[in-house]
């Protein structure tokens, strides 16, 4: 599976609870969205396998849908590492919750679910598209800072909790502009640095104008 990450728009880990606090990269599971609009959840069997759920379509997997395709039997794929599936997308929403709710963590709660209704109804395409793109660079910042259980629970209730709290009482504007205004902080705070050089590099590989 290390080399599925090229046709992904974004995807994240989900650890095992028995091997949260030491972050193994055995046990975990992974959802993939893909670029052609499918996803597709994979679950670590612990024998270096996974088992494998597809849904053609994205809004289905995120409205509880049943999967098109479905093995429960590990085949002869390795599981990819936490990091290869992060590199390739990671949501600090999704991370936030799998920190506050830890042992009870699940990718289908209700305010994971929440927010991706509030996602597909009233979010911008093009602010999706950021968030995935700025998204993955803020979690692999603050992943690497010693208090960022900390960073996360206040991204849980100020950010999650908050715009779940908005949307359940129907105020979607607070929770647009909270979402929106959220990604810009944290963009700033966490995430300017490794855009900077990302664009800097960008610009050395363009060829010079004649």
């Amino acid at each position: 599976m290390s080399d599925g990450g090229k046709n992904r728009e974004w995807g994240y880990a989900s650890y095992d609870v028995d091997r949260y606090d030491d972050y193994s990269d055995s046990n975990i599971g992974y959802t993939s969205y893909e670029k052609n609009g499918s996803v597709n959840k994979y679950n670590d069997n612990g024998d270096g396998g996974h088992s494998h759920d597809h849904y053609k379509d994205s809004s289905n997997y995120n409205s509880g849908g049943d999967a098109d395709y479905s093995r429960s039997e590990s085949n002869s794929s390795s599981n990819p590492s936490t990091g290869e599936v992060q590199s390739n997308g990671g949501c600090y929403l999704t991370s936030a919750c799998m920190k506050h709710m830890q042992e009870e963590f699940d990718d289908n709660c209700e305010e994971l679910t929440i927010l991706r209704w509030f996602r597909d109804k009233f979010v911008s395409e093009e602010d999706i598209k950021h968030y995935y793109k700025t998204a993955p660079i803020i979690v692999d910042a603050i992943d690497k800072l010693d208090d960022n259980k900390k960073i996360y629970e206040y991204i849980y209730e100020n950010i999650v909790n908050a715009c779940v709290k908005a949307i359940k009482n129907k105020d979607y504007d607070f929770a647009y502009n909270r979402y929106k205004s959220s990604i810009l902080a944290l963009e700033e705070q966490y995430a300017r640095k490794a855009l900077e050089e990302r664009l800097i590099n960008a610009l050395k590989l363009k060829p010079a104008k004649k």
